[in-house]
């Protein structure tokens, strides 16, 4: 399976904790494995949990955030800047969650949202140094935590630990936290999605979430082609936190990319304005975005394997690595 013309698959996590990088694959490939039943490739399932594994990379860069020294721990390890990502950030979520309740009159989704909205930060908390702030964001996110289709998850029993992986996407895109060597956080973040990848062959990404903005910065530098490229629970459509700071500004599809699918769930808090194309320029081959929605059944988290296992995500995968 490693011939010049046969298709290469790259799995991109998101925001989180450390990552068990061979454990993590193997349940990105089963979730694959379910959706491709869903979508009428039995034939492939085979190959997704036995033949495509060895075949299939996992960007692992979960460690750059952890190591020793590093932030996102207790809030006196944020800084100002970080801080003010975040209240971009928590704010544009509340926008989107309010618009998409307002959409399906969902009163009682609309009253758990003027309650986060009217605890957001105020300046004499601001005023006070990160830490007032950073506590007032966490209960936001308490708050929103009790929508309908988020509060019997299991993924974040409180805010405070979801501001903390939220805190990643800032520090990804504030380009600091530079390593012995001077490299930035980013750079080498981005340095993890290609550092296996064989240039000669086709290349299919997934990317779920924060991986969402590391895999798109990164394809603007890869020299090979990119027949499919799908981004789940992506906030890269958050204007003003991530939209007008990755990078390249004005944001575009990356040029190798051939057919770029995007998916989101309502239920997803992680996610900005769902409509990316909007917000995207094409690439020099007229490529953009297409999202398309998909309901999870069940109790809701922010996880790619939820996505994953949908018909009309795994399907378009699987029908990009038979070729």
């Amino acid at each position: 399976m490693n011939g010049s013309d046969t298709p290469q698959l790259v799995l991109v996590h998101g925001i989180g904790g450390i990552r068990d990088a061979s454990e993590e694959r193997r349940e990105w490939l089963a979730a694959l494995a379910e959706g491709a039943r869903r979508a009428g490739h039995a034939d492939a399932v085979a190959g997704l949990t036995r033949g495509w594994l060895a075949e299939t990379g996992f960007a692992d860069y979960s460690d750059l955030f952890t190591d020793a020294g590093a932030q996102g721990g207790p809030a006196g390890e944020l800084d100002a800047d970080d801080a003010r990502f975040l209240e971009q950030f928590v704010a544009a979520l509340i926008d989107e969650l309010g618009r998409q309740s307002a959409e399906r009159d969902d009163r009682r989704s609309l009253s758990v949202i003027d309650d986060a909205r009217a605890q957001l930060p105020r300046a004499d908390e601001q005023a006070q140094g990160i830490g007032a702030p950073l506590r007032v964001l966490g209960r936001v996110l308490t708050t929103l935590l009790q929508l309908p289709g988020l509060r019997q998850g299991t993924q974040w029993a409180s805010g405070l630990p979801l501001l903390w992986h939220l805190a990643q996407v800032g520090r990804y895109l504030n380009r600091r936290e530079p390593d012995g060597s001077g490299r930035p956080l980013d750079l080498r973040a981005r340095r993890r999605v290609l550092e296996d990848v064989d240039p000669r062959r086709p290349l299919v990404v997934i990317a779920h979430s924060l991986g969402s903005v590391v895999a798109f910065e990164a394809l603007h530098d890869h020299p090979g082609r990119v027949p499919l490229f799908v981004t789940l629970g992506s906030p890269l459509a958050t204007a003003t936190a991530v939209l007008q700071r990755i990078v390249p500004q004005p944001p575009r599809t990356p040029a190798p990319v051939e057919r770029w699918l995007n998916f989101w769930d309502r239920d997803d808090i992680v996610v900005g304005r769902p409509r990316l194309k909007d917000w995207m320029r094409p690439s020099a081959s007229g490529v953009l975005p297409v999202t398309d929605r998909v309901d999870s059944d069940g109790l809701w988290v922010h996880t790619a394997t939820k996505y994953l296992r949908h018909a009309a995500v795994a399907g378009p995968v699987v029908e990009a690595l038979k070729k």
